[in-house]
């Protein structure tokens, strides 16, 4: 690689390039003396630290060895004090047999045993107490030697307790021999006692036991050889590893431990026979030495290996110092061409002339052709476009003139395979150590990737803005508390033009108010007081319908809170226009109107003859009062009472075939919708007035409930009624159809309190005696023009859901069963309070469209 730093004759030669075998037997002859003497300087060190090795493992084997014939000789010695101690226990054993013999035969008495007992004792001081138990539990005989504590001597007479004794005295019994037991600690007896249990029997028969107690501590005093104690710690545990009688060595247990033996105590433990595992003897060695003159010479011997080591790491530390002026050189040199290796940004020296003499690897990948093909080339530059190389001509000269702008500039770059790519260059003249220019230096950075995003971004902006351009809503964007509008759309300029006065119009009429201009001289309250709480640009838009006067238009209205791209806090309106959506809706209210009135004038047409009948009554019964005042008024048999009591009964039937007719014109009389609050009793009681009529003329029965303290309902009464009367004529006609007895004809019209969803209304239901509804009836019940009637039109039961879900209501049908048959039908729908038909409304209100 050319230096940029040397001038272009000065160069070396470029040469063939060289085999991978030939570049490994060139490295390897460069570096085979660093190699030697790494070897030469580090044997010295490999030898101390294989002789060191070599001390320790030999004395790590001759401790070893020393401990295992230890502790093999502290086995020998703990087995051998084991067995004493076992026959100690055996013979003494052996004598409480024998009198525990005697005593069961009856051979000596309570006196005799004790005399026996006390030689016994006095021979033999581990026995500290012996005792006669009968077959009761009872104590016959004792005796017990005088080192033993009164507390703790049994007395004649006394009965075993609950307890290790009485737990024993049993078990010796069961096993009808010997049975050796240590006391639990807080019993009548000492923890260092051990029990001996001998049953007693005459002539088969269980007589009582001998109870011999042992003193663990003289046990283990004169049951275990001298010459054992002397050498070793010797001591008695229970089965727990609780220390009973003797002494232990506690080792010294160092914070570290540099030697392996030196945490170890030489010991060993056995369980006494025949006591069992309830009691271990255990030996541990006295330490004889501590070990310094072995220790000492191992560590004489490891400081003499480590100064060793030092003095030659010592030498080898001043041979790298020797060598690092040699290699400082050499490392820069490759520090220096790894970072402009690994630099992405291609660099290029020009000398004085326009030369190239120095191209980094970054610049040879850049434009594809090899350091050997650009170094030394004069313009034109094989990368150069030719239609560009006036240009590039001209910024040649400029930059050998030092005329090059500061921020660079942007050039096309042709590869070696034809492709181009756009780069920026950045110029700065190459000053030597002396101060003099040399040359210039060029970096070329590859903007290929930056511009074709900025194109992607500006794309991507035009085609958002034909979109906006092109919708049929009119939006704007303007900031919160300023009258600068931030964007709008060709049709809100079409609407309202380039200003704000359009979309803070629409604000306030869709009932979110905006933020004024502060003036902060005025007062202290917040610029942003009275908006939303929450956070602004994760809030749900809010949708309002408003009319706007210029327009003559019908909008809807949606706005939302949003952060512009500067950070300011704005609010997007967008409207869309929905005056055809309203004239339709309009059309289809005013249709629903008539198809109504339509359904009540065709409801009392076909109730035409039962008015006529019901109307007949009233005028029969009037022109029969008045025949008969005129022929009693012609044959002078009338008073004035009399006269006036018929002039009454004709008025009542007169005002009862007005208040039929008033009531069917009301019911008929087309008007517009007009929700009012009204009692569901009264609504029900003119319903039942008007279908009564019909069915009556059917036989039908009708029952109808209505609850007490009902809320008022915030409803259209006639339309209403229109459901209830539509309700009852089809089970009326129902009934009729199924031609039921008279016992089974009857409707039912009950009213009731219900909670939907947490929201209370009121519930109306009719129920018959029919024959119920078909599955494929259900199905098409609420469809228009569909009836099972022959001179139905199919529109009853579509206008009442209609009716009853323009209120917030629902109506369904079900039909009745007794078991698997079906005995009649029933239709029912609710209606939501006055209150909580608010809250419904918000509450659809909040489910987005």
């Amino acid at each position: 690689m050319a230096s940029p730093l040397l001038p272009k004759d000065a160069q070396p030669k470029a040469r063939a390039p060289l085999s991978p075998f030939a570049l490994w037997r060139r490295w390897w002859r460069r570096q085979t003396p660093r190699i030697q003497d790494a070897l030469a300087m580090l044997a010295p060190l490999a030898a101390v630290l294989l002789f060191l090795a070599a001390i320790v493992a030999a004395f790590w084997y001759l401790r070893a060895e020393e401990l295992e014939r230890e502790q093999e000789s502290v086995k020998r010695d703990v087995e051998y004090a084991q067995q004493q101690l076992r026959l100690r226990l055996l013979e003494r054993q052996e004598q409480l047999m024998r009198i525990a013999r005697d005593a069961g035969t009856r051979e000596i008495d309570a006196a005799e045993f004790t005399s026996r007992a006390e030689s016994l004792s006095s021979q033999y001081p581990e026995l500290q107490a012996i005792s006669w138990i009968d077959d009761r539990r009872r104590f016959l005989a004792v005796y017990s030697a005088p080192s033993v504590h009164p507390a703790q001597q049994h007395l004649l007479g006394d009965v075993l307790r609950p307890g290790d004794i009485e737990t024993n005295y049993a078990l010796a019994r069961e096993l009808r021999q010997p049975v050796f037991s240590q006391p639990a600690a807080g019993a009548d007896v000492p923890a260092s006692v051990l029990q001996l249990h001998i049953p007693m029997f005459d002539q088969g028969l269980f007589a009582g036991v001998v109870l011999g107690e042992f003193s663990v501590d003289a046990l283990l005093r004169y049951g275990i050889p001298p010459e054992v104690s002397a050498r070793y710690a010797v001591s008695l545990l229970d089965g727990k590893g609780k220390l009973i009688a003797g002494n232990t060595v506690n080792p010294v247990e160092p914070p570290v431990h540099f030697l392996p033996w030196s945490k170890k105590v030489k010991e060993y433990e056995v369980p006494v026979s025949p006591v069992g595992n309830g009691l271990n003897l255990r030996g541990q060695g006295y330490r004889t030495s501590q070990g310094l003159v072995g220790n000492g010479l191992f560590w004489l011997v490891m400081a003499l290996s480590v100064l060793t080591s030092w003095i030659l790491i010592g030498n080898w530390r001043h041979t790298r110092r020797r060598q690092a002026a040699q290699e400082a050189l050499v490392a820069e040199t490759n520090f220096r061409r790894a970072m402009e290796n690994s630099m992405p940004t291609g660099m290029r020296v020009l000398d004085l002339d326009g030369r190239i003499s120095y191209v980094n690897a970054a610049f040879c990948a850049m434009t594809g052709w090899d350091e050997d093909e650009l170094v030394g080339q004069s313009p034109p530059f094989p990368y150069w476009l030719e239609a560009d190389r006036e240009i590039m001509n001209e910024r040649l000269e400029e930059e050998l003139h030092g005329r090059s702008l500061p921020g660079g500039f942007q050039v096309r770059v042709k590869r070696k395979n034809g492709t181009v790519f756009n780069a920026r260059l950045y110029v700065s003249p190459l000053i030597d150590a002396r101060g003099h220019q040399t040359g210039w230096m060029t970096s070329m950075t590859d903007i290929t990737e930056p511009t074709r995003i900025r194109e992607q971004l500006s794309a991507s902006y035009e085609r958002f803005t034909t979109v906006l351009e092109a919708l049929d809503a009119a939006i704007s964007v303007a900031p919160i508390g300023s009258e600068e509008l931030l964007f709008a759309n060709k049709l809100y300029r079409l609407w309202f033009g380039s200003n704000t006065v359009g979309h803070l119009s629409m604000v306030a009429q869709a009932g979110v108010p905006p933020a004024t201009t502060h003036d902060d001289a005025l007062d202290e309250v917040d610029a942003f007081a009275g908006l939303p709480i929450d956070t602004l640009t994760g809030a749900q838009p809010a949708n309002n319908e408003i009319f706007v006067t210029d327009l003559g238009k019908w909008l809807e209205v949606r706005s939302r809170y949003l952060t512009w791209v500067d950070g300011r806090l704005a609010q997007m309106v967008i409207a869309t226009d929905i005056t055809p959506r309203r004239d339709a809706e309009d059309q289809y209210a005013q249709q629903a109107d008539r198809a109504q009135a339509a359904s009540r004038l065709i409801t009392m047409g076909e109730m035409a003859s039962s008015v006529a009948h019901e109307l007949n009554q009233p005028l029969a019964a009037i022109t029969n009062y008045c025949n008969g005042m005129v022929s009693r008024i012609r044959g002078q048999q009338i008073d004035a009472d009399s006269l006036l009591s018929a002039l009454e009964k004709t008025s009542r039937q007169a005002q009862r075939a007005g208040q039929i007719i008033q009531r069917i014109r009301t019911f008929v009389k087309r008007s517009e919708p007009n929700r009012t609050a009204a009692d569901a009793a009264t609504m029900v009681g003119e319903a039942v007035e008007l279908a009564g009529i019909e069915l009556r003329r059917r036989n039908v029965r009708l029952n109808h409930y209505v609850a007490a303290r009902l809320p008022v309902l915030q409803v259209d009464p006639i339309l209403i009624e229109q459901v209830l009367v539509n309700l009852l004529r089809n089970a009326a006609e129902a009934i009729d159809l199924a031609q039921r007895p008279p016992a089974r004809r009857s409707v039912e019209l009950r009213v009731l309190p219900r909670t939907v969803d947490g929201h209370p209304a009121v519930e109306f239901s009719v129920q018959d005696t029919g024959l119920g509804l078909a599955p494929e009836v259900m199905e098409r019940l609420y469809e228009a023009f569909f009836s099972t009637k022959p001179e139905g039109m199919g529109i009853g039961l579509n206008l009442c859901r209609t009716i009853v879900e323009s209120h917030r209501g629902r109506m369904q049908a079900e039909n009745i069963y007794n078991g698997t048959e079906i005995v009649g039908c029933r239709f029912s729908f609710w209606i939501p309070v006055l209150d909580s038909m608010h809250s419904l409304a918000s509450d659809e209100a909040k489910v987005p469209a």
